[in-house]
């Protein structure tokens, strides 16, 4: 599933290509997305111009004129490919998973604009596409969610509130998102790599430097990610030529098995499941 800094790299996409673009049609080919489609959906976008390509979490926010708005949720397998009219399109996928080219099947929603369609693909339809009528309406969408890593309320003061006499593990913590909005299982294996922090722990047994390194290093490890592409395990290029590369920097993920990265530890990385998740972890420098 795409993270945060995946969905991020389409977000730069996107409003590199459409802003300020109008919509001219929509064609929608299949309906049942994870959420139906409302029947009024080709006809809210029809032409209206993209002011800007938004994100907050996992969503992308198509942000139009006269304060009205689409979300995006590419949900289990959902990409967004960009095919420039009059120009043989190699590479259109804007982001690193699934196809790096157009494929046949599961195209469910094409948005044109002058010159150019955008196309959302989804074999599994776990996405969905969501019309949202005005700011207020847009910030209740998002009151239940928690603060994105780069927020400045995500900080010590909240942490310690969220956490208190709770007794769910860590890395569980990490994959809400009424706690924190945008880590996926990727990147909080990473994330308490880096802090050195068993994913078993307690919350409530955390320490005051504990909660300092989840909030240092859950900006570091998303920053590094979205400069390096974000993270795929077929490794091709997006429309722009640009490659995924976080997956090279990888400390534990997938690395079952494999000495730890750390300086000076001797550890064996180990994988188990919490929550049905995958979670990998330095058997030594992980306490």
């Amino acid at each position: 599933m795409p993270e945060l800094p995946e969905v991020e790299i389409v977000r730069q996409s996107l409003n590199k290509k459409i802003n300020q673009k109008k919509v001219i049609k929509v064609i929608v080919r299949n309906r049942n997305l994870r959420f139906k489609l409302p029947i009024n959906f080709e006809t809210f976008l029809k032409g209206r111009k993209i002011i800007e390509v938004k994100r907050f979490s996992k969503y992308l926010i198509f942000c139009f004129s006269n304060d009205k708005y689409c979300l995006l949720h590419l949900g289990m397998s959902g990409t967004v490919h960009v095919i420039t009219d009059n120009q043989r399109n190699l590479l259109t996928n804007t982001s690193f998973y699934n196809s790096p080219t157009l494929p046949i099947k599961h195209n469910h929603v094409e948005i044109i604009f002058k010159n150019l369609r955008v196309i959302y693909n989804d074999p599994r339809r776990f996405g969905f596409f969501q019309i949202i009528n005005d700011s207020l309406s847009l910030k209740k969408k998002f009151a239940n969610l928690g603060p994105e890593p780069f927020q400045t309320e995500f900080n010590y003061k909240y942490i310690i509130s969220f956490l208190k006499g709770k007794n769910k593990n860590i890395k569980n913590f990490l994959l809400d998102q009424n706690f924190v909005s945008g880590i996926g299982n990727i990147y909080a294996n990473e994330i308490l790599f880096h802090c050195k922090l068993d994913p078993n722990k307690k919350a409530d047994s955390l320490k005051k430097d504990d909660y300092k390194k989840i909030i240092l290093n859950s900006r570091k490890v998303l920053s590094k990610a979205i400069k390096n592409g974000g993270s795929t395990i077929k490794d091709f290029k997006n429309t722009s030529g640009k490659r995924g590369r976080f997956q090279k920097n990888f400390k534990v993920y997938e690395r079952k098995g494999q000495l730890c990265k750390r300086l000076n530890c001797k550890g064996i990385i180990q994988k188990k499941e919490i929550s049905n998740r995958s979670t990998f972890f330095c058997n030594i420098c992980q306490i």
